[in-house]
């Protein structure tokens, strides 16, 4: 009989997963290679990532839960959200990676989530709905990792009626201090964490005619940052 992997053997593949998708993104941040990474991501994305940013995910839901409509969530992933969106809401998620959003699927199938809309593949920055699609558009832990943060930026805009909103959720860097001192560190090791320590505010803000109406970091420790956006109009 074959004996299951220990506790060794598994970090040992986690290592290695992580490690493939380091070299993924060194290669170039082209569709292919994200789609690459987040395939071996997929069977571990959950038990990894729960944690640590569960912080975040429920402050982005949270704010959302306050409007009312059609909701577009960029960069769904495994569906972690989506359980917890509110039943009044229509939420339709898209994601580059096939493999992660089969989880997000089965996990819509299991949870009996009838609020969820549809999960498409599809490309942040070259979304396939027509303008003005919906009402509020979430992206969460998205916007440091695409290749073209402002071009996301526009498509989300895009994509929002007149008088909507636009989250995100994500690390922003510091202007000053002891954590601007970390983070300029670090940078020098971003091909190795495989993302980028030094993300200002400057590279999604003044580039939409998005007006920015709340600017709050995350507690426990403020890592993160949740920024609303309304699309002028009404």
């Amino acid at each position: 009989m074959m004996r299951s992997d220990t506790l060794p053997d598994r970090l040992r593949k986690l290592r290695q997963r992580l490690k493939n998708t380091i070299d993924d993104r060194n290669s170039g941040l082209d569709d292919a290679a994200i789609r690459a990474a987040y395939a071996r991501w997929a069977p571990v994305y959950d038990m990894v990532f729960r944690a640590p940013l569960y912080w975040g995910r429920r402050a982005g839901v949270k704010r959302v839960n306050e409007f009312s409509g059609s909701v577009l969530e960029a960069g769904v992933g495994t569906g972690m959200a989506l359980p917890h969106y509110g039943k009044h809401l229509k939420v339709t998620g898209i994601d580059l990676s096939e493999a992660m959003l089969a989880k997000a699927e089965s996990r819509v199938r299991g949870g009996g989530l009838d609020n969820v809309d549809g999960l498409l593949a599809m490309d942040a920055g070259n979304l396939a709905f027509p303008d003005a699609s919906f009402d509020v558009a979430i992206a969460m832990y998205v916007i440091t990792v695409v290749p073209d943060p402002v071009k996301v930026m526009k498509e989300l805009e895009r994509v929002t009626k007149p008088g909507g909103h636009v989250i995100l959720v994500n690390h922003f860097s510091a202007e000053e201090g002891l954590r601007a001192q970390a983070e300029n560190w670090l940078e020098r090791y971003a091909d190795k964490v495989g993302w980028n320590p030094v993300f200002p505010k400057a590279r999604v803000l003044g580039h939409t005619n998005l007006v920015l109406e709340e600017d709050s970091s995350i507690p426990p420790f403020g890592l993160f940052t949740m920024m609303t956006f309304k699309k002028p109009g009404l």
